[in-house]
């Protein structure tokens, strides 16, 4: 200190590798995001989306009420205070529709009154987990990791996911990385309690797990078969129903409506109703795997392993069991998260070779004189800029005077040719 007077605090400086870096890594997170989506036009022709990013606009529905995609964010709602809910599932744009009043989207104006077949949670209001809290939080010190539920899709801080003492802790490696592919909140695992009755092959090693019954371990069932059953037992290689009741995997069930052989389907709805024809399963395997899985253990958190999706049943009674409890997305890979990402990093791949391509046809059409200005042009830049870095002390910070000074002599160069 000087004269009284606190020392100015050192400005952050960032390398030229580090910054490009950064540059690099917030336009992937933005395409991972907004899944390569452009957002040049509205989704809502495209009808319920397996999955897109979606934004709540606060300014037009406090109620949180409503969803819009990511060009109507971008036209529509620019200026507004506007959430950023990442991705939902089965979503239709709601932008100007009767939610928002006389506001009309200026992208695609025809639309419903309502679309009703989309789900809407306390995210669109800016609240999330069982706690109800706001992310960010303005009253927490430091944010914490959120999980994501892939079938509720709202999102918990790793202390309030339901986990007990004697249970183990969310499953990662001595790096932090989560060793799961999915996790199913304690509110939702009860509707997929017909989980418990698989092998332990689908759950994240380290955490949730289920031991098989001495009976699930009979030498005579195969380890390895891709596939296995909540409900029922195997006879002579066909799945029959157990009796009413005692199915823990469909307490709700009509057992006419989800017996082996039943082609009805309860609580069809909306939801495209899956086929037993499209799959290659026509029985219900490992029946006689099932474990029971208790009241205590029904609500408790659930941690996939990779693949798990893979494993689910296929049987025509599993797939009744799917469609009346509304999750036969799980059977769908392109539903997943990971899926949705792997899409969007092809897409940007694509977009950047085409870019390149683009700027390649560009310069090819241009003519010759033209071409040999830019040339020079980049050489000179090139020259300056090397010239440049090899006079400044590499322990003084380069500075906007320094830049714009870099510029006013190539400036000055251009003028004496």
């Amino acid at each position: 200190m000087s004269g009284g007077g606190f020392e100015e605090e050192a400005e952050e400086t960032v390398s030229i590798n580090e910054y490009i870096q950064n540059m690099e890594d917030e336009e992937l997170e933005a395409d991972l995001v907004l899944g390569g989506d452009e957002g040049d036009e509205c989704t809502y022709a495209k009808g319920y989306m397996k999955r897109q990013a979606i934004f709540s606009c606060l300014t037009c529905t406090p109620e949180g009420n409503a969803g819009v995609c990511t060009a109507c964010c971008l036209s529509c709602h620019d200026g507004h205070e506007v959430l950023e809910l990442w991705t939902k599932r089965n979503f239709r744009c709601d932008c100007g529709n009767s939610k928002f009043g006389v506001f009309s989207c200026k992208l695609f104006p025809s639309k419903d009154a309502e679309n009703p077949e989309n789900s809407y949670n306390h995210n669109f209001k800016g609240s999330y987990c069982s706690c109800n809290r706001p992310y960010p939080d303005p009253d927490a010190e430091e944010q914490a990791e959120m999980i994501q539920c892939c079938m509720c899709e709202d999102w918990f801080h790793g202390e309030h996911i339901g986990l007990k003492s004697s249970d183990k802790q969310i499953p990662r490696d001595e790096e932090g990385e989560p060793l799961y592919e999915d996790f199913i909140c304690n509110v939702c695992s009860p509707v997929c309690s017909f989980l418990m009755s698989y092998p332990e092959t689908i759950w994240a090693t380290g955490g949730q797990c289920v031991a098989l019954t001495d009976a699930g371990k009979d030498k005579n069932v195969l380890e390895d078969i891709p596939s296995s059953c909540g409900s029922g037992k195997l006879e002579d290689g066909v799945c029959t129903p157990s009796s009413p009741g005692k199915d823990k995997g469909i307490t709700n069930a009509n057992p006419e409506s989800t017996s082996c052989g039943s082609k009805s389907v309860i609580g069809e709805s909306s939801e495209e109703k899956i086929s037993s024809n499209d799959h290659p399963y026509v029985s219900c395997v490992l029946g006689v795997n099932k474990v029971p899985a208790s009241p205590d253990s029904e609500s408790k958190p659930f941690f996939l392993s990779k693949n798990w999706r893979d494993v689910l049943c296929r049987c025509e009674k599993c797939l009744n069991m799917y469609n009346q409890k509304h999750i036969s997305y799980l059977l769908d890979k392109e539903d997943t998260i990971a899926e949705y990402e792997k899409r969007a990093k092809q897409k940007r791949v694509e977009k950047l070779q085409q870019q390149e391509g683009d700027a390649l046809s560009f310069f090819n059409n241009l003519g010759h004189v033209t071409k040999m200005e830019i040339l020079n042009g980049i050489q000179d830049f090139t020259e300056e800029f090397r010239g440049f870095l090899g006079s400044v002390d590499p322990s003084k910070t380069v500075t906007a005077a320094d830049i714009h000074q870099l510029f006013e002599n190539l400036k000055n160069k251009r003028r004496r040719m």
